[in-house]
């Protein structure tokens, strides 16, 4: 059995907070504005996940009401999302996501974060895709005022465990 699960994030950007996009600290002017740490690729792809698994969303594993969140690394929520989706019984197949940034640049940036998000999910490289894109001056991403990030992942379910899934 295969399942695939979407993520979608957004934020904004504001001074004084660094910026973070799949677990990599991005040298930039701005950062973006959260709860957490604000990474929101890897937000994206919680959501992603959880949603493939039917486990809910980040929201609501991790409340941005709850003070234990706050600046929380958003790469240690990621792994939490994954440990009980493998729980449950399933196993990433793959990930793909898209970056929509006007700035700043990502193609350097995007084998780092290919990697560090493959060595979250305990992955090889190669089942973790990260594009960036530009909205082409369109928008609020296209005025530069924040980062977009949508997600796709595809589970298969665990020989072991197939009990467990619902």
């Amino acid at each position: 059995m295969i399942r695939v699960g979407i993520g979608y994030d957004s934020h904004r950007f504001g001074a004084g907070r660094r910026l973070v996009l799949g677990g990599v600290v991005i040298p930039y002017t701005l950062g973006l504005l959260g709860h957490s740490d604000a990474d929101a690729v890897g937000h994206a792809l919680t959501d992603a996940i959880l949603g493939a698994a039917a486990l809910g969303d980040i929201g609501r594993l991790f409340p941005d009401t709850d003070p234990e969140w706050e600046d929380a690394d958003s790469m240690l929520l990621l792994a939490e999302a994954h440990r009980r989706v493998q729980a449950a019984g399933w196993t990433l197949g793959q990930a793909d996501v898209t970056v929509i940034a006007q700035a700043p640049k990502l193609a350097p940036h995007v084998p780092a974060m290919q990697d560090r998000l493959a060595s979250v999910l305990g992955v090889g490289a190669g089942a973790i895709s990260v594009k960036a894109k530009t909205n082409e001056g369109m928008g609020f991403l296209g005025r530069g005022e924040g980062i977009a990030v949508m997600a796709v992942a595809t589970l298969v379910a665990s020989p072991r465990s197939t009990s467990q899934r619902p």
